[in-house]
């Protein structure tokens, strides 16, 4: 098969890429030029430009049979829902254009609201974009809270000695491995036929639980998640020199965690069940905390 990527080679696009190079496809991978030859010596086809532009992605996406479509965060744009609206709309009109039939797209949970969740709207106005594509299949996946998410805390836990949000505690958080997400995206590829939404989880458990774990991996076994005020999120992210709207963003994020509205649309499916659970992740955690100077 053909397949096109997009997301360059970060921590799903290039193991994606991999999963399907190992597999005997021919796999072209949308970046910038900073990454033509780390591309093309993995053995995938280089195509240098911007997903914002639509004649660039059709001309990627032609004779691909099937198109891997994510949106990575950009917190420099001046509206995020905004600039997700726009590549949305360049991925559909560049499928269109390039007669694609098969998009699997990177959304997230919570992609189901159409406000309240911060930066996640993103996902939400990429995949209203895609659903109007006509005799196209069309399956987004919905991973959970990211591991990697996890390495923000490390300067907190080290000045403070605890875990600290606008949600923890019993909240029950979503956690999903961009090694499992990887893994599905290229399964789902290279099938004939999938469900419109596909849910991933690595981990399904509590904040206090999940600190329990990542503080037995750095020594710290009494390790608390800790529930913030929001007013107490946004106060500490300006503390930290976090632009206000992207703190606004990110407060509200927390905020449909907490009350479980993130998630009211996953616990009505089964999720894919990934193979990388949180012990696992919390090792290579242990190893950026240990390596981390603060």
């Amino acid at each position: 098969m053909k397949i096109t990527l997009t997301g360059a080679l970060g921590h799903i696009s290039r193991p994606l890429a991999q999963h399907l190079l190992a597999q005997g496809h021919t796999v072209t991978i949308i970046s910038s030029n900073a990454e033509r030859k780390e591309i093309e010596a993995l053995g995938g086809i280089a195509a240098i430009g911007s997903i914002t532009d639509a004649d660039f992605l059709a001309r990627a996406f032609a004779e691909a049979d099937a198109v891997y479509a994510m949106v990575p965060l950009d917190f420099t744009v001046p509206d995020i829902r905004a600039h997700s609206q726009n590549i949305g709309r360049a991925y559909a009109q560049a499928v269109r254009t390039s007669g694609v039939k098969r998009v699997v797209h990177l959304s997230s949970w919570g992609a189901h609201l159409a406000e309240g969740t911060g930066p996640i709207i993103g996902s939400y106005e990429v995949e209203s974009s895609l659903n109007e594509l006509p005799q196209v299949s069309v399956t987004h996946l919905r991973p959970g809270y990211f591991f990697q998410n996890l390495y923000r805390f490390i300067d907190l836990i080290k000045n403070a000695g605890f875990i600290g949000a606008n949600y923890g505690g019993e909240d029950r958080i979503v956690f999903t491995s961009t090694k499992d997400i990887a893994k599905v995206a290229a399964e789902e590829l290279t099938a004939t036929g999938s469900e419109k939404i596909r849910y991933l989880a690595s981990d399904d458990i509590t904040a206090s639980a999940a600190a329990q774990i990542m503080g037995a991996g750095i020594g710290k076994p009494a390790l608390q998640w800790v529930t913030f005020t929001d007013e107490q999120a946004f106060a500490a992210f300006q503390e930290a020199g976090m632009p206000v709207m992207i703190a606004h963003l990110f407060v509200e994020l927390g905020a449909a965690i907490h009350s479980g509205a993130i998630r009211e649309d996953y616990d009505l499916h089964r999720p894919i069940a990934g193979e990388t659970k949180l012990r696992d992740f919390a090792r290579e955690f242990a190893a950026v905390f240990g390596e981390k100077v603060v």
